[in-house]
């Protein structure tokens, strides 16, 4: 395994992630490991080890960890592996791999069954599962360290629920796919999942060329949360306030500063566009029986 590098990143300075950073280490012994201590740490170790030669970079962590790697090691030929030991882990979900079972996922990453997967971006920011503008990067924008350290996930949800009562933005779309030209709230998906096991984006595939965009046209903050749930336990969307389409390529303006988020991290503002690398990304997965 001297080709392996593991970036790990023990999400906070607790019991639990020294627990998770020595698991790391036992199973990666003889294997190069880089412990992250700063955000965007995790991206500039990828892109070292892409330049020193290593073929298997492993992200050890959750899914924000997974989004600096892959930005690190895009454009290279090296392959990703994945020791999902976040809070969520989505995109492990997506590629069929076991949340918390480390001794599985490392067999995985010792074989050498990978699969192509496409590699969708934003302003040249590359993201593996998920965008948003508007509502949702708001809320990562206003939850503050501090309030995720005590309160964990259900600090976005106090974050969203003081974001709620405002009045949101208007967003302008421009694709050749779809029809709607304003929203409140767009968010952009590689995968089907958003947020959890959930499969929110229903006809999305990761290696079919496309994006799946759902916009919330012209809606306040509290409706869009409605409509939400609504379309988390829906096996179709085909509510009218709601517009669902996949495309090659999206652009989003809007009048004021809205914020953009990839795969949970903030990335700065509108305006965006988002294009798509086919089968661009090369991840271990587990074989399929």
């Amino acid at each position: 395994m001297n080709n392996t590098v593991v970036i790990l990143n023990p999400a906070a300075r607790s019991e639990r992630a020294n627990r998770w950073r020595a698991r790391v280490e036992s199973l990666a012994h003889g294997c190069t490991v880089c412990t992250t201590t700063a955000p965007g740490e995790a991206e500039t170790l990828a892109r070292h080890a892409v330049q020193e030669g290593f073929e298997k970079i492993i992200a050890a962590g959750g899914d924000g960890t997974i989004h600096e790697v892959v930005n690190g090691l895009a454009n290279s030929t090296a392959t990703l592996g994945l020791l999902p030991i976040g809070t969520v882990n989505v995109f492990a979900m997506e590629l069929g791999l076991p949340s918390n079972n480390l001794d599985l996922c490392w067999d995985i990453i010792q074989g050498d069954h990978t699969r192509l997967v496409d590699l969708p971006s934003a302003n040249e920011k590359y993201f593996v599962q998920l965008a948003g503008v508007g509502l949702d990067a708001q809320v990562v924008k206003e939850t503050s360290a501090r309030l995720k350290r005590n309160f964990g996930p259900l600090s976005y949800l106090i974050s969203a629920a003081q974001v709620a009562s405002r009045r949101p933005p208007r967003l302008f779309i421009k694709s050749e796919d779809t029809s709607v030209e304003e929203g409140s709230f767009v968010l952009v998906g590689n995968g089907r999942r958003y947020g959890g096991p959930f499969p929110f984006f229903k006809q999305a595939v990761i290696d079919d060329g496309l994006l799946d965009v759902v916009v919330f046209k012209q809606l306040g903050y509290l409706e869009i949360i409605k409509y939400l749930q609504d379309v988390f336990f829906s096996s179709e969307i085909r509510l009218p306030e709601v517009e669902y389409f996949q495309t090659r390529a999206l652009r989003v303006t809007s009048e004021q500063p809205v914020p953009v988020e990839l795969d949970g991290e903030l990335v700065g503002n509108c305006p965006v566009e988002f294009q798509m690398r086919e089968r661009a990304l090369r991840v271990l997965t587990p074989e399929l029986s």
